[in-house]
């Protein structure tokens, strides 16, 4: 836990902070100059990797227990600045990002590099994919929110919450549910999200219904109980029980979760909710956020 939580720190800091450092003190805190390389091409990388790396630990206090690996130095968008991959791990941790360096190997900058003549939700809106996925709204509305969500995610139930209270005020607009069970550390948010699609499979309308009645009793939801309690949602909104059960031991409508499931790992989703309000990426139940995003694109 204190690996992964050292190794996350690292990574909110390279993608947020911009600095230039990457200097060198003695004990008077008098600037050294970089050691000028003796031959030109790898032998200056090899220095530029090696001053990372020894800039990076410091900064970090990154011991000998973790593993600091640089990749291949290669040019970036911007003259002069260099691309360099960072890859740092300790035990089964491991996470990774990208740093810039000038050629000379006086500075660093961490940080993103943004083409200002680029779309900046282009990549984002063409992995963004409603397809068959239960929603309501119209299909052509001109403000879409694509949710990835978890039944067992108690964010995710917050947020069912705002939407509640949001969707009927906004019938102008479209939401789309996006399985996305966490299965690693929700041991029944697959057999809820099987359950909610062979729900949708058989009748469309009522998907909304299980979706609110399983968010409505996660708490008494338990992997023990899970399979009981899915039957019973079913029957109580008068579901064919026989179509039902085969839906729910098909390997196939697993293999549909895991579709919109892969959808959200090509969008780098790595917690619940993740919702995209026109490919405007939120993460957890940020109503605050929703009504600046959705006001921005009226």
């Amino acid at each position: 836990m204190i690996a992964k939580l050292r190794v996350a720190i690292f990574m909110v800091s390279l993608a947020f902070v911009f600095s230039a450092a990457a200097q060198t003190t003695t004990g008077n805190k008098t600037p050294v100059a970089p050691k000028q390389p003796t031959s030109a091409g790898d032998s200056k990388q090899g220095t530029i990797e090696s001053s990372v790396e020894k800039y990076l630990r410091n900064v970090y206090a990154w011991g000998p227990a973790y593993d600091v690996k640089i990749g291949t130095i290669k040019p970036s968008p911007i003259p002069d600045l260099l691309e360099v991959p960072v890859t740092i791990s300790m035990g089964r941790q491991s996470d990774n990002a990208v740093v810039y360096a000038t050629k000379d190997g006086k500075f660093l900058v961490r940080g993103e590099l943004d083409d200002l003549s680029v779309d900046p939700f282009a990549d984002t809106r063409s992995k963004l994919h409603p397809g068959n996925s239960p929603s309501i709204g119209p299909e052509d509305a001109k403000i879409s929110l694509i949710e990835f969500a978890d039944f067992e995610c108690p964010s995710c139930r917050e947020l069912d919450r705002i939407l509640r209270d949001f969707m009927p005020s906004h019938p102008e607009m479209r939401l789309v549910y996006k399985h996305f069970p966490l299965t690693e550390i929700h041991p029944w948010a697959m057999t809820a999200a099987i359950a909610s699609q062979c729900t949708y499979q058989q009748d469309p309308s009522k998907f909304w219904k299980i979706h609110d009645e399983i968010f409505d009793a996660q708490d008494l939801i338990t992997p023990s109980n899970v399979w009981d309690k899915m039957m019973d949602l079913a029957a109580q909104l008068a579901l064919n029980m026989d179509t039902f059960r085969a839906c729910m031991a098909s390997p196939e409508t697993a293999h549909q979760i895991e579709q919109t499931m892969e959808e959200g790992r090509a969008l780098e989703i790595t917690g619940t909710p993740t919702t995209f309000v026109n490919a405007r990426r939120i993460i957890g139940p940020d109503k605050v956020l929703l009504d600046q995003y959705i006001e921005f694109e009226k």
